[in-house]
């Protein structure tokens, strides 16, 4: 009898461990999923942006000659023409921001689409960001830092009254590492940061926040998070 008792409860433990083992497999391949998805769409929206960013800066390029151009309209007397080749232009820039030149295009791409946004949602922004062109974080993972470090703020501006939404980016190299931060205004005071706060945000932000740390892991880097009264601070350390 005793047998038959051990038996059942050998048979209890080693289900208990197959079904926790499977369950912690299909997460895994669950977060591989969403991981390889979100990379393939963010690859995409990269280039995209991309192509917009390389007219922008050919529209720069121009620029001396559409300069030329105005003048000789106005030396004519050409008004209405003058005004008509303003307004053609001013179609060809709309919708187009250049909020960041960081020395980096993937980075001046996925910067300039998602601060776009910010100012859209009436955030007061302050930007300075300088990147080299050579890293070792790759420009996706980078990408995938600074897109979701931005949707979070985002994100937590919104809980806020217009009149008190604020962010603040800054990038670049210090001590041969890159160092990114970011500072938004939140509603929410928070007084430990650390894996369980993390796993029991909802949504969006608790998911970006997983995926900041999961990058800057990859890479050996560090990622720091304070939060005060109306203000939430991440820092970010990224070896060259």
């Amino acid at each position: 009898m005793g047998w038959i008792i051990l038996l059942a409860a050998l048979s209890a433990v080693c289900c208990c461990g197959t079904v926790a083992l499977a369950v912690w497999l299909i997460h895994r391949r669950s977060d591989r999923r969403i991981a390889a998805y979100q990379n393939k769409l963010l690859a995409r929206q990269i280039i995209e942006v991309e192509n917009l960013y390389t007219t922008m800066r050919g529209w720069r390029h121009d620029y001396h000659n559409h300069l030329q151009t105005l003048k000789a309209r106005l030396d004519m007397g050409q008004t209405d023409g003058a005004r008509e080749y303003l307004d053609t232009l001013e179609q060809d820039l709309d919708g187009i921001h250049a909020l960041a030149e960081t020395g980096n295009v993937s980075v001046d791409a996925i910067l300039n689409a998602k601060l776009s946004l910010v100012l859209k949602q009436g955030i007061n922004l302050n930007v300075k960001a300088t990147v080299p062109k050579n890293l070792t974080v790759s420009d996706i993972d980078l990408c995938v830092i600074l897109g979701n470090l931005i949707d979070n703020a985002m994100e937590s501006c919104e809980k806020v009254d217009e009149g008190g939404r604020f962010l603040r980016l800054y990038i670049n190299v210090l001590k041969q590492q890159l160092y990114i931060t970011i500072t938004n205004a939140t509603a929410e005071t928070v007084r430990k940061i650390d894996a369980a706060y993390i796993s029991t945000k909802r949504g969006n932000h608790g998911h970006g926040l997983k995926r900041i740390d999961r990058v800057v892991k990859k890479y050996d880097g560090y990622v720091n998070r304070k939060n005060e009264p109306g203000v939430f601070v991440t820092e970010i350390l990224l070896p060259l």
